[in-house]
């Protein structure tokens, strides 16, 4: 077998001649660091791929247990609050830990639902801009306006007041008391 080329280590792009009976296959030098870094790429990018293994090897440990798990999954509030020695006889060791970790799964998807709603109190609430503000007590606004920017109409009653003249309250009405 020919001797492989010399290459970069895809680490700490130093050459090396990879190992022949790896040939084109090897990406790393041989020193330890490398290959401690290129293992636990791997291992990340396979936790990646596979991200419900851990969980359920978990729960299968558990539940393989000669004797049931003295303690309860260790879980988020609020569910550390719930009885979970009650879900373990109802639905068994596995059951209750299978219910534990998806309770957490949905406390923590809520959570990064619920983060990007949080309340800046230096904010005014609503999504209107804030109104612009007076630089004199005497005078409405600075910005130029004209009659139909503010409101007012010359042949209708200004925004927010009747058309109709206000009217006398209406009498109470004979004979009722109260």
């Amino acid at each position: 077998m020919p001797k492989a080329r010399k290459r970069p280590c895809s680490i700490c792009r130093r050459w090396f001649r990879p190992d022949p009976r790896v040939g084109d296959r090897q990406h790393t030098c041989g020193k330890a660091e490398c290959q401690t870094s290129r293992r636990q790429k791997t291992q990340a990018g396979w936790r990646r791929r596979n991200p419900g293994y851990a969980i359920a090897w978990r729960i299968d440990q558990r539940a393989a247990q000669t004797q049931p798990p003295s303690e309860p999954l260790r879980l988020p509030a609020p569910l550390n609050q719930l009885p979970w020695d009650f879900a373990k006889d109802q639905f068994g060791p596995q059951g209750a830990d299978f219910i534990g970790v998806m309770g957490a799964l949905m406390v923590r998807t809520a959570k990064d639902q619920i983060r990007p709603y949080l309340i800046d109190p230096t904010r005014l609430a609503g999504a209107l801009p804030q109104p612009p503000r007076k630089t004199s007590p005497g005078l409405l606004h600075t910005e130029p306006t004209d009659d139909d920017a503010t409101g007012v109409s010359p042949t209708r009653p200004a925004m927010g007041t009747s058309a109709s003249p206000p009217t006398a309250p209406a009498a109470a009405p004979s004979g009722v008391f109260g």
